[in-house]
Formats: structure tokens, sequence, C-alpha cells
């Protein structure tokens, strides 16, 4: 979520009253506002996601809750020392958290362990463990609107009985001190961005949300006019038009059983009425097709801390197969690629089959991305239910991504078209007809290179460098990741290096490179990558011959905050994951709304914004979809670009001898051996082209009003990239409910009492 107090004042309309107000108290609103702590609660792009379609909900109008954990310790803060990434706790409430109220009138238990006992009136879970699940709500402001939703995080708590009431004759203070056992589960993020690791403590978190969250959901619904109850049961048949849930990935699969099992064995509906329900109720975004970020839980870790679940699945499976038998007989094959249970060394639960098979809709994130999931990930799935399959490419608020982050750029633009672009930025689109204008051009020049001085200062103050505000800022910050291909810029970077070696004399466009990101603690690779990119930028900020033709700089501990410094500062947005890998991408729409240009790849969001703006207003390179599938068909061989290329063999060169690592040689190997033995996102492949692509980039960067007048145009074409219409889009094609246009009365003029100020509608 990052910080709050600035995109509160900016959504309630007030954040010039605030900055007169602290003035006038003799304080700096901006000093103000960078003691806040970031909420960091969530990896990378997904929970980023998430926190973007809350505002966008909320500024529709739509009533929607945001369903969470509220993690004591948040994704840890990046420390770097002697070029490595170092971890630290990041105890975001030390000093409380001002935005949050508790709500102990709203606690709920969530059972764990025990056994399941089947008997006439049917299964009954018992001897659990009960954990009391404490809600935080957070409010969510919408634009402008009088809106006010709710983020609700709950937080994890020992019953006051816990560990004494079983005949515990024995330690007392062991018992009280044990409640931590219990407490634990919302204790701290596992801080994987696209890898799964199954972990016990991780799937209880997953179960943990999903329990708490789907009683309230109920309680909700059984205290509105629609829970209309017969005698004493609820009648449920309304359910799905009332409630909609859209599960964020997998993560929260195991909501679906969970729905079951409530309906079944507690409320008593009959399966197929129950399953029916369930199905309409829920919708399925997938988030990433890498294999290895694919959850996959052992059958024997569910089986023990969620018996009924595992019951309840198998069951689900079983109809499932049987279905799939009637229109495919003998086709045993078919029957085990689609199936929840993976058999092998260790059985597994494949929680995408769930979340496929238990929702009336499942979406990926961009056009191209949705293909691939529909074409190659789930075939079997979409070949059977076309219809179930849809694309919801992504957006950002451009509240937090405009307003708040470039007030200078965001006044520009209302100076030309009007405010009312905030809450419609198709409205961007009129941009295009001052592409020529002159005085405009120098404008947003202008505000871009005021950004640039801004950041500048920042990165002087805090990192001690001195950067030249004049050359390009070359910006490449996302999670730290092998298919991300931070190590092709780094390759590019030794290459710019060695170019002015070799030439000193020869023209060259300076450059800032600006690399940042986090990797996961327990990945490797990933930070080896940081290492490189910090040896080298050892060695090439210190060296007399380069000067202050090329600078690199890593960026200690990226977080939100610190994306809402770079991002308006940025010339060239870098965006090249291999093709067919990054699901979308939000970070590339992020650049283009604050005037950065983008090199990239055909992958992700990517292709849409190509398509949006124009493919020659994009430095687009390299492998597509096919060229990589054709290439795998073939076998890559990095070998053979290493041969072919002389200035590859050269920066490749000098990271195997230690040319960067001279007092430790070998330091590197690990990273050389894998870019020619297993480098599964083809670095060398592409290489090539991205260099040359590179060139383009600097040659247009001299020419500066052409390039600004390349920037102008990508604003301009920014607009479908907004979370407003991907909420619109879910909530039209998914969840079946109207978003309001009505802004609320505020609350200090009375309303017309014979309104209903309630629409009819789902709640998201």
């Amino acid at each position: 979520m990052g910080r709050t107090l600035q995109n509160t004042m900016i959504n309630l309309g007030l954040q010039n009253a605030c900055d007169e107000a602290v003035y006038q108290l003799g304080l700096d609103m901006e000093e103000l506002e960078e003691i806040e702590e970031d909420a960091g609660l969530g990896n990378g792009g997904l929970g980023r996601l998430a926190a973007c379609f809350l505002d966008s909900m909320a500024t529709l109008g739509l009533a929607a809750y945001g369903y969470g954990i509220r993690y004591e310790y948040g994704i840890f803060n990046q420390k770097i020392r002697d070029g490595w990434q170092v971890e630290e706790a990041d105890d975001w409430l030390r000093h409380g958290n001002p935005w949050e109220k508790a709500r102990p009138e709203y606690m709920l238990p969530v059972h764990f362990y025990g056994r399941v006992e089947h008997s006439a009136s049917g299964a009954k879970w018992i001897d659990t463990q009960v954990v009391l699940a404490l809600p935080y709500d957070t409010p969510v402001p919408g634009y402008m609107n009088n809106t006010v939703n709710t983020m609700r995080l709950w937080s994890a708590r020992a019953p006051n009985d816990f560990n004494l009431r079983d005949f515990n004759v024995g330690d007392y203070i062991q018992a009280v001190l044990d409640r931590n056992l219990a407490e634990n589960i919302s204790r701290v993020l596992y801080p994987n961005d696209n890898f799964f690791e199954g972990k016990e403590l991780r799937l209880k978190q997953e179960y943990f949300v999903v329990a708490a969250t789907l009683q309230d959901i109920i309680r909700r619904f059984k205290a509105s006019k629609f829970g209309s109850t017969d005698s004493v049961r609820t009648v449920f048949d309304s359910f799905p038009d009332q409630v909609a849930i859209q599960l964020n990935d997998t993560h929260p699969a195991m909501a679906i059983p969970e729905l079951m099992r409530i309906f079944v064995d507690i409320e008593k509906l009959p399966w197929d009425k129950a399953w029916d329900i369930t199905k309409r109720t829920f919708a399925y975004t997938n988030h990433t097709v890498l294999p290895e970020a694919l959850e996959r839980w052992p059958v024997d870790l569910v089986e023990k801390l969620l018996p009924r679940h595992l019951q309840i699945i198998y069951e689900i499976n079983q109809r499932h197969l049987d279905h799939i038998a009637s229109l495919f007989p003998n086709d045993v094959d078919r029957l085990r690629r689609m199936s929840l249970i993976e058999e092998g060394d260790t059985k597994r639960i494949n929680m995408a089959h769930l979340c496929i098979v238990g929702s009336h809709a499942v979406n990926g994130v961009a056009k191209i991305h949705s293909e691939i999931v529909k074409t190659q990930v789930f075939e079997d799935f979409a070949e059977l239910e076309p219809e179930k399959f849809q694309n919801k490419t992504n957006g950002i608020t451009p509240r937090r991504w405009l307003l708040l982050c470039n007030p200078g750029l965001a006044e520009l633009i209302a100076e030309k078209i009007g405010e009312d672009y905030v809450r419609d930025l198709s409205q961007l689109t009129k941009l295009h007809k001052f592409v020529d204008d002159d005085l405009f051009i120098r404008e947003v020049a202008k505000v871009k290179q005021e950004n640039k001085v801004k950041f500048a200062l920042y990165l002087e103050k805090e990192y001690k460098v001195k950067i030249n505000p004049s050359s390009m800022f070359d910006v490449h910050v996302k999670r730290i990741h092998e298919y991300k291909r931070q190590l092709m810029n780094c390759l590019h970077i030794i290459t710019m290096y060695n170019r002015i070696r070799r030439d000193p004399a020869k023209l060259f466009v300076p450059r800032t490179v600006i690399i940042g990101g986090k990797a996961a603690p327990g990945y490797h690779m990933a930070k080896m990558i940081i290492k490189l990119i910090n040896a080298v930028a050892q060695v090439v900020n210190n060296d007399p011959v380069v000067g202050s033709k090329l600078k690199v700089i890593f960026l200690e501990n990226y977080r939100v905050s610190l994306a809402e410094k770079v991002i308006p500062a940025t010339d060239l947005s870098e965006q090249i994951s291999t093709a067919g890998t990054e699901a979308s991408g939000t970070g590339n729409m992020k650049f283009m709304l604050n005037g950065a240009l983008t090199i990239g790849t055909m992958d992700g969001a990517n292709v849409e914004m190509a398509e949006e703006a124009g493919e020659e207003n994009l430095f687009i390179f390299g492998m597509r979809v096919e060229d990589v599938t054709e290439l795998d068909r073939r076998g890559y061989n990095a070998q053979l670009y290493y041969d072919r290329l002389p200035e590859l063999k050269q920066a490749v060169d000098q990271i195997k001898s230690g040319f960067f690592s001279p007092n430790d040689p070998n330091l590197f190997n690990d990273v050389v051996n894998m870019l020619f033995y297993h480098d599964r996102f083809k670095v060398f492949a592409d290489y090539e082209a991205y260099v040359k692509c590179q060139e383009k980039v600097s040659e247009l960067y001299l020419n500066s009003k052409a390039w600004t007048k390349m920037v102008i145009r990508n604003i301009a074409a920014a607009g479908k990239f907004s979370s407003d219409r991907t909420i619109k889009e879910y909530a039209r094609d998914i969840w079946h409910v109207e978003p309001s246009d009505l802004k609320i009365p505020p609350p200090n003029e009375p309303r017309d009492a014979g309104q209903d100020k309630t629409p009819n509608g789902t709640a998201a």
C-alpha cells in the first residue's frame, strides 16, 4: 500500500488546505510525509495491483472490501553492504499505525488440525486447535466522491485458554509463552515473488485469511435483507447475486473448499446446490505462467492441517474427473493432466486447477498473457469451457501514480485538457493535438528536468553520489529475477563502458543507469546478480576515462515510496523480460504515464502499450513469443552467440576473468555458468538486438525536441492503463455490478430522506 497520508489528502481534496495549515505551524509537509513508514505487505506487482484496485473500486463507488493479513513484519528492508543484499526486519508498526482501527467486536475463530468424524447427520471437524482472527480496518477513500471503503486485515491472536484448557496441570508460564505459536501466523510476510515455497506456516497463513474472511462475508450476508431465513435456516440462493469473491492468484484458493465446507457441513446444503453457489461466487485471476511459481501443496501437509478440506477437494476432483471421463471416454492422459491431484514422489494438489474448476470466470492480466493461459498453460480447461476464460489487462491508479508523485506534470496536463482526466484517463488522447505545440513541448521537458534535478539531489543526500542531471536517466526497477533479465542490462552497461574506453574521444550520450529491486532471501542467483551490478558500478563509477559519461547506481530498498520519487525522473524505462514470461507488468504503465520512453520486448502489457501509442513510439526489440518457442524447439545454444558477437564475448570474459572482482576472480562463476548452460531466459539471444536498440535510444535522446514529442505521444496513449478501466471491466464482465458515478453528499449536507443511498448490487 505504501504511505497513506498524501494519498488521503489528495482523494479528500484537502492537500492545499493541509499544506497551508502545516506551513502556518512552521512545519514542512514534505518533511512530515517522509516520516511515515511504507505499508509493505506484499512482494511486488501482485500486491501493488491490489492496492491500485482498492483505490479504483472506491473511486468508482463500488461496495468492495480488500481482505488480507496484517503482517507484523512486511517485506524486508534491503541494505547493500559491500555490494551484497542484506535483509533487515521491517518493523513497520514500531511507532504505531494511525490509519488502522482494531475491531475486536468482529473477532472470529479459525480452526486447524483435528480430525473428521462422519455420521448420519454429516461430517464433523473436531478436536481442532483454534486461533482467533482480529480484524484491523483501514479506510480507503475514493477520489473526491465522499466514498470510503474498507481494507480489513486479519491479525492472529491466541484464545485466552490456549494450552491451558487441556487437563494441563503443567507449566502455566510455558503455556502463556506458547501463545506465540498461534500468533506467529500473522508475524511475517513470505518474501518470495513468482516462487512457491511449500511451508506449513505459509499454508496456515493462506487458510487463516480465507477462513476469517468467508465467515465475515457470510455474517454480513445474513445480516442483510437478502439473507432471509426460513424459520431457522438461511436461504443462500441469492448469495452469488449479492457476493462476488475475486481470488488474487491461487494464494487464497482454499476459499473454495472452505465455502463448500460451510455450506455442506454447517449450513446443511446438498452438495450440488452448494457447488453451484460456490462456482458462481468465485472468480480467479492468474498472475504468472512460470512453473516454479504455481502452488502445488503436498497432500500429506493438507491432510494434517486441514483434514476436512482434503476430503472436500477429493470429492470435487472425483466429480470433475467423472465429468471429463463422460466427455472423453478412455482418455486417461487427459484425466491425469486435468486432475486436481498430481501423482508422483509426493502427491500434490494443483491449486490453479482447483481455482479453475471452482470459479465461473478465469482471467489473465494482459492480452498476450491471457492467450498463453488459454492455449498453453490451461489448454485442456479452455477447450472444455472456452467461455470461462477472459482477459483483464492490468492498470494503475492515476491518483498515486500521477497526481501524487508528479504534481508538475499533472498540473501541466490539467492546464491543457482540464481536470476531468483524473477520473477518466482516456481523456489523455486530447493531448495529441499539442504534440507539435512548441510551448507545450518545452514545458513537458522542463517538468521532466525539474524532477530529474530533484531526484539527483535525493541521490546525493542518500547515497553520496554526484550525478549529472542532464544525462539520460535509464531506469530498471522491479523485483530481481532471472526472467526480468537485469543481467542483460548489466551486459549492456559493460558494453557501453568498453566502448567509452576503446574510444574516449568519440561522442557518447551520457547515461545514469539506475537499477533497483529486492531479491528473495533464498534466491542465490538473484543475489549474485545484485552483487554483479554493484561490482560493475564500482569499476565504472571510479574510472577517470569514463568520468561523468556513465554512472551506475543500485537503488537500495526499492519500495512504493521510492518508486514515487524515481519514476517521475526517468527518461528510459527498461521492460526487457523474455517474451512470454512477464504476465503484464505495471511499472511499465507508471513510466509511460510519467513521461518516460520504453525500451522493451513484446511481452506482457508492453504489447498493448505499443498498440496504443504506435510501435514506432516505443523502442521494441528482440524475440517475440513465437521466436522463443521456435528457439526452444531447435535448442538454445548460448555458446553460438558468445562466439559470434565480439562485444558480448568481451563483456562475458571480463565477468569470468575477475575484472569486476579482482579480489575473488571466481566470484561470478555461477552466473557465467548459468548464462552458458542453463539460461531459461535466453539473455544472449536478445543481447545484440538490445544493444542496437539502445543505440537508437541514444540517437533520439540527442534530439531533445523529437524525444519530447515521442514522450507526449506516449502520455496521450496511456489512458487505457488506468486501473479504473480495469475495474470497470471486472465489474461488468465478472462481478455483474454497476459502478456509480454518483458523488455521495458530504456528511454535513442533509440527504433526501426518499433516496435509497445503497443501490442494489453485489459486494465484491
